[in-house]
């Protein structure tokens, strides 16, 4: 980066962090296992075999977020940042490590889901009350999952069954006319697991937009959001080593954004849909193979008084043929598969499906105090031709405490069918667009003390024909998102911490501009504490200011806001819990003209018999 006195801050915060988490660790508890993801490698690993930059936020995080959208949860992690056009329900992007929002591939329980004609993922109507756990993988991921992973991926998994039977269900109610209630249970034997959730939510919400905003579509309403969701799963091991499983989410979402004052609003029907079935063969405790049949749906519905709808629909299919064992050099990884995407609706595309048809390979493996992981994959696509990218990535164990890494790795982004053919009064897709090529290199350091943990990573990723939409679609040359983030999470006794830095320069480096909407400086800090049935905790967040438009003339202010959240166990089946947002009501916005939410409070009374 440019600023030496930004590229050196990190150096200096690992020295102090360093020793006071050393400090913090003669007062702490015995390190707990390991646990494991799968985003990273496609396969079962233990976080600390794992060299990428993964982050693991669990249910218990989900529920105490009550008002919070996905995005929102998201962007409190080093390296992401989130823009959104209103509050809950509204259109919303990540930027992770600086890359665009078309850059992040998500996936829910390995589906891919997102929309073909917008070209990004879909985050806004991914019921919280479905998700069991999010992996966010940063870094360059398409030598495993193909286009669309050029900053990295998140992934999404759903409640699963275990043994025995856990109904639960829980109610919260809010500022802006919040309400929710959500149900379900899970169980199973040896054989056979099984779970199901529903849930409903309504919010009246606030204005989405204010004065600002673009076209005069300002109306000083109110832009609610509606949604219900049902989820399931079903796995059953009907012969020894042989198992299959099933499962299922649906999401049907309606959000009203203003169209200008004393006219109608504009009313968006969502529907997001993921479900996929399982085979499985274990060959023995080292091999194993997989086929998975899948496909997601991302139907949006954009109703406005008295023209006729505008209907975007894409439907993804894919199905994998997975297989891998433990050899000599590590865990061996191969497969094939093959996406279909379809795209339906209003619009006159010329192209109106694709198939891409893969191979893949990789390996991670451990030997001593080095650690290795290498990726391969080969994508032939009907549209665009052939790409093969990789990712390869080395570290080494100094001591027990120190583990420093290099990464490299490269990627690409086929363009979606809006920026190919989609035509309006305000847009014109350009047919000549080509896919977006990168190459990412990182280095990073390490520091574990039983139940402390530092990492700070540098990253420098490069786009060529990197797509633009202001003020034409078009290849830009080149475009470079590079910097640091340093992240910090401990525990002592009771109380627990984590902190997240990140220092971004992200350019299209034929102008020298900055990318729109991203902070050069983000900070995100939290505390949580237990004390008998009490649980109650803090979290900041610090945005510096950032641009909205491509030539950087017009900027938004960075802000800050602080959340405070507390949950009472009244007993041994039931808590209550109590969270308010933005506690100092801070007025701000992450895309010009579109308000955030201000000061909130939500309380959620949960039901979940223990044993």
């Amino acid at each position: 980066m440019k600023n030496c006195t930004l590229a050196v801050l990190p150096l200096a915060l690992l020295a102090g962090f360093g020793s006071s988490a050393s400090h913090a660790q003669q007062a702490s508890a015995p390190t707990t296992l390991k646990e494991t993801v799968v985003t990273a490698t496609r396969v079962e690993t233990r976080t600390d075999a794992v060299l990428s930059d993964v982050v693991v936020i669990e249910a218990e995080t989900i529920r105490q977020s009550a008002g919070r959208s996905l995005s929102e949860i998201l962007s409190r992690q080093a390296g992401i940042q989130m823009t959104a056009n209103g509050g809950l329900g509204k259109q919303s992007g990540l930027f992770i490590r600086g890359t665009e929002a078309r850059h992040m591939l998500l996936l829910i329980d390995g589906v891919r889901y997102g929309s073909s004609t917008s070209g990004s993922a879909v985050l806004d109507n991914i019921p919280l009350s479905a998700i069991d756990r999010i992996e966010v993988l940063k870094g360059p991921a398409s030598g495993q999952y193909g286009s669309d992973a050029v900053g990295g991926v998140v992934q999404v998994f759903t409640r699963r069954g275990a043994k025995g039977f856990h109904p639960q269900a829980s109610v919260t109610v809010g500022s802006y006319g919040h309400r929710e209630a959500t149900a379900g249970f899970s169980g199973g034997t040896d054989e056979l697991t099984y779970s199901l959730n529903v849930g409903r939510l309504r919010e009246d919400g606030f204005s989405a937009t204010n004065s600002r905003v673009a076209f005069g579509n300002y109306n000083p309403d109110k832009d609610g959001f509606e949604q219900d969701s049902v989820s399931g799963s079903l796995r059953w091991a009907f012969a020894p080593g042989w198992s299959t499983d099933v499962h299922f989410t649906q999401a049907d979402g309606t959000s009203r954004f203003d169209q200008g004052p004393g006219t109608f609003d504009v009313r968006s029907e969502t529907t997001t849909r993921a479900a996929g079935w399982g085979l499985e063969r274990k060959w023995s405790a080292d091999s194993r193979t997989q086929l998975r049949l899948s496909r997601s749906n991302d139907k949006s519905d954009s109703i406005s008084s008295p023209a006729p709808a505008d209907v975007f629909n894409t439907a993804q299919t894919q199905i994998t043929l997975q297989h891998d064992w433990n050899t000599a050099l590590g865990n061996l990884l191969v497969g094939v598969e093959s996406i279909k995407e379809e795209v339906t609706g209003t619009q006159a595309y010329a192209v109106r499906s694709r198939t891409t048809d893969a191979a893949f390979i990789g390996i991670t493996g451990q030997a001593g105090n080095h650690l290795w992981q290498a990726n391969m994959r080969r994508d032939d696509n009907s549209q665009f031709g052939g790409a093969t990218t990789g990712f390869a990535s080395y570290g080494y164990q100094l001591t027990p405490n120190w583990r420093p890494h290099v990464a490299y790795g490269t990627s690409f982004k086929m363009p979606s069918f809006n920026t190919l053919y989609y035509v309006s009064p305000f847009f014109n897709g350009n047919p000549t667009t080509q896919p977006e090529r990168g190459k990412s290199s990182e280095v990073g350091l390490t520091y574990t003390q039983g139940l402390h943990e530092v990492k700070l990573t540098r990253f420098d990723n490069r786009v060529r024909g990197f797509i633009t939409l202001q003020p034409v679609v078009a290849n830009v040359p080149r475009a470079r998102m590079e910097g640091w983030t340093l992240a910090y999470t401990g525990s002592a006794g009771a109380w627990s911490w984590f902190t997240n830095l990140e220092l971004l320069d992200a350019r299209n480096e034929i102008t020298g501009r900055k990318l729109q909407r991203r902070a050069d400086e983000v900070l995100t800090a939290g505390l949580d504490h237990k004390l008998g049935a009490w649980n109650w905790g803090a979290s900041l967040q610090l945005v510096s200011d950032r641009y909205e438009n491509a030539t950087n003339t017009q900027r938004l202010p960075g802000f800050g806001t602080l959340d405070l959240y507390a949950r009472y166990a009244l007993g041994k089946d039931w808590s209550l819990a109590l969270r308010l947002n933005n506690v100092g009501d801070k007025a701000y916005e992450t895309a010009y003209g579109y308000n955030q939410p201000g000061r909130a409070t939500y309380v959620t009374l949960n039901w979940a018999p223990k044993p």
